[in-house]
């Protein structure tokens, strides 16, 4: 098992070879959640020979502990809600509201900003490949799935290159598949399995999508 990555592009080729059973199936859709997923998602696209787009996944931030997530939005208004940081930290229904239209705002936004006028492709019928560059709560991507099951698929593969137990666990009862090539027993956060964990820009999200198309 791998013990650390050099880099986001370096995962995603780890995890490409995890994903050899979907090469040159015209089935296949790779959907990487912005930004850090980008760079994970085109490598394993391009080793499966597969499209390659974007589906934006905003977390929710707890109010004074932004970094904590309680929860997520994701394109088409899709919330899903940590009911255990919510209850812990005692969070009031209109703090959750104006957190959720403030990053509803922030999708939206990313969308325009990375496709422009161009549609999401169509997922009906096709296996979505959902790639992020880790899970820590989970929450983010399960919003993603959620979101992305609404669109018809016949099967939903969340693929990330490391991923904290717990949430690796609960993706499993909301997805058809979970691939993970490193889940640590002890997990505190995606970035310490990384030796350069560096910020992706939008900028480069966009420079990475029209590389591959």
């Amino acid at each position: 098992m791998r013990e650390r990555y050099l880099n986001r592009a370096d995962a995603g080729r780890a995890l490409a070879d995890e994903l050899t059973r979907y090469v040159d199936r015209d089935d296949v859709v790779v959907l990487a959640l912005p930004r850090g997923g980008v760079p994970v998602g085109v490598e394993v696209a391009q080793a499966l020979h597969a499209p390659l787009d974007v589906f934006v996944v905003r977390k929710l931030g707890a109010p004074g502990f932004e970094e904590l997530a309680m929860g997520a939005v994701a394109s088409g208004g899709v919330r899903v809600l940590n009911t255990d940081v919510v209850q812990d930290l005692g969070i009031s229904g209109p703090a959750i509201e104006h957190a959720a239209a403030r990053e509803l705002l922030e999708v939206e936004r990313r969308e325009r900003a990375y496709r422009g006028d161009v549609p999401l492709l169509d997922l009906k019928g096709r296996t979505v490949l959902l790639v992020d560059d880790g899970l820590a709560t989970g929450s983010t991507m399960l919003a993603a799935v959620r979101a992305v099951r609404q669109r018809g698929p016949a099967r939903i593969v969340v693929a990330v290159p490391v991923a904290s137990a717990q949430a690796s666990r609960d993706l499993v009862g909301e997805a058809d598949e979970v691939v993970c090539p490193l889940v640590p027993r002890r997990f505190s956060a995606v970035g310490e399995w990384y030796a350069d964990f560096s910020q992706t820009t939008d900028e480069d999200v966009i420079a990475m999508l029209k590389a591959h198309g």
